[in-house]
């Protein structure tokens, strides 16, 4: 680098300063040092450019005034000038109000005791919640609370009492059970009083209240957490628990997501948790980033490459208001879906049964898209000389009234089976599925089944010469179409079916 000339006038002091690259001081008494006077001439691509100054040192620039200077400087020597990560450990910093002007929230002073420590084998701190004049901390294996602005004094008998101090953050009081948040502060949701959160250690859904600490996620659906949790792989960074509360329904919406990599999410389940009806309703067909209510409105945010937005396809970042009227139900971050729902039909449990129709109370535009008997379990067969399992189906049935309706392999769109050779021509229909087409009578639609079950070696009637499906129960599943006033509003209120014993009398 050029060196610079000061030329010293008067007998006065001079002070030779470096500024931020590219600008000018405007100090007084100061200016740059041009390149025609030695200063550092601007070179393209160098970072070379003016930014010498010089500066008087004297008051006023008079003959021996007063020299001035940075004056004292208060410092300290710290032994371990390392930064530290306490991660079970809360900071604060000097106070902030508005009113009076008084802003210290980047004054963390050393004198002060402005550190508060929960205990490390709990893990580190991933969630805070202030409510009130407490401060809820979120561990990954306790959840705590802290007073806030207040401290309690404990007698000998353990009772409390509340007294004010200068004490930011007060005793850390654990709740009972042994309970966290994980690593998945993102599951956290609250409404009212109830904050509701995941503990992937525990593999459970907990409601945090003031009475406690209480497992909501073994009414009715223990099982299924405990596999859908455990398979959540926290440790690559790209499994997750969503939660939010949905304002609109009053639930509590959780999305557990696995990952297969540490780039994608291939497997979820979205699910939500009423609280008038204490338990899990719904499960839904939309997996999100995040969820949130504003209003009466109820969101979530999805990035996702398969998406393309309707704003700006380039970017596919999608903001989705649920429950919108003005968008097809069952539509998902611009996809179309359906809703199902599954039943079990288990009447007379301990005899076999012959579940010949199903009907349903509802609106047209449902059909059946599962209707399965439970499995024989693997039996000898003493023709065929192996073992095997025998499980009795039935074609799907569509909430078409009146007739029987075969398939088009064209559109998939069902056609009357008298229009069969008129429309399909002479393909052969036993290469596609029938339809038993539902009758609406008396607001209900009923329609008889048809077996759709191969043949079995030995059986005298096979196929689908019979009707019926035959087990002591069956697993079916009842699903909106996607020809009848897509999009809209569709009703199911019951399923039943009909049946005979087959008890051999």
């Amino acid at each position: 680098m050029a060196g610079a000339v000061v030329e010293v006038k008067y007998f006065n002091s001079f002070v030779l300063k470096k500024t931020n690259k590219n600008s000018y001081p405007i100090w007084n008494g100061s200016y740059g040092i041009p390149a025609s006077k030695g200063g550092f001439p601007v070179v393209a691509g160098t970072g070379e450019d003016n930014s010498w100054a010089i500066e008087e040192s004297r008051i006023r620039g008079g003959y021996n005034n007063t020299s001035t200077d940075y004056g004292a400087r208060a410092f300290l020597v710290e032994e371990e000038p390392q930064a530290s990560r306490r991660n079970n450990a809360l900071i604060y910093s000097g106070i902030f109000n508005s009113r009076t002007g008084i802003n210290q929230t980047n004054v963390f002073s050393t004198a002060d005791d402005i550190t508060k420590a929960a205990d490390p084998a709990n893990g580190s701190i991933q969630k805070l919640y202030a409510e009130d004049t407490n401060l809820v901390i979120f561990q990954e294996r306790k959840v705590s609370r802290a007073l806030i602005d207040k401290d309690a004094i404990y007698s000998a008998e353990g009772n409390s009492s509340i007294t004010s101090s200068n004490l930011t953050i007060g005793v850390i009081q654990p709740y009972a059970g042994r309970f966290g948040i994980s690593t998945n502060p993102e599951s956290f949701a609250v409404y009212g009083y109830n904050k509701y959160f995941s503990d992937k250690n525990n593999n459970v859904i907990l409601k945090l209240t003031g009475q406690g600490i209480s497992e909501i996620s073994k009414i009715g659906m223990r099982d299924f957490f405990r596999d859908s949790l455990n398979n959540i792989d926290t440790i690559a960074g790209s499994g997750q628990v969503v939660g939010g509360y949905d304002i609109h329904n009053g639930q509590y919406v959780a999305s557990l997501q696995q990952a297969t990599s540490t780039t994608s999410r291939s497997g979820y389940n979205t699910v939500s948790w009423d609280e008038d009806i204490k338990g899990w309703t719904s499960r839904f067909g939309y997996n999100p980033q995040l969820m949130f209510s504003i209003g009466a409105s109820f969101y979530s945010v999805r990035n996702d490459s398969l998406i393309t937005s309707i704003v700006n396809p380039t970017r596919p970042l999608c903001i989705w208001k649920h429950y919108d009227t003005r968008v097809d139900r069952g539509r998902f971050y611009n996809r179309n879906g359906g809703s199902n729902v599954t039943f079990v039909l288990n009447a007379q449990n301990t005899t076999s049964k012959n579940f010949k129709t199903i009907s349903y109370e509802g609106s047209n535009g449902w059909q059946v898209s599962r209707y399965t008997s439970d499995e024989t379990g693997k039996d000898f067969n003493f023709i065929t000389n192996q073992w095997a399992t025998q499980v009795d189906t039935t074609s799907g049935v569509r909430s078409y009234t009146g007739g029987e309706y075969v398939i088009n392999p064209v559109d998939g769109s069902p056609v009357n089976r008298q229009n069969y050779n008129a429309v399909l021509g002479t393909i052969d229909p036993n290469l596609y599925r029938y339809y038993a087409g539902f009758t609406r009578k008396e607001n209900r639609y009923t329609s008889n089944l048809i077996s759709t079950t191969q043949a079995q070696a030995g059986e005298v009637l096979f196929g689908n010469a019979t009707s019926g499906v035959k087990g002591f129960f069956v697993l079916g599943t009842i699903s909106t179409d996607n020809t009848t006033d897509v999009g809209g509003e569709k009703q199911l209120f019951s399923v039943m079916s009909e049946y005979n014993n087959n008890n051999g009398y």
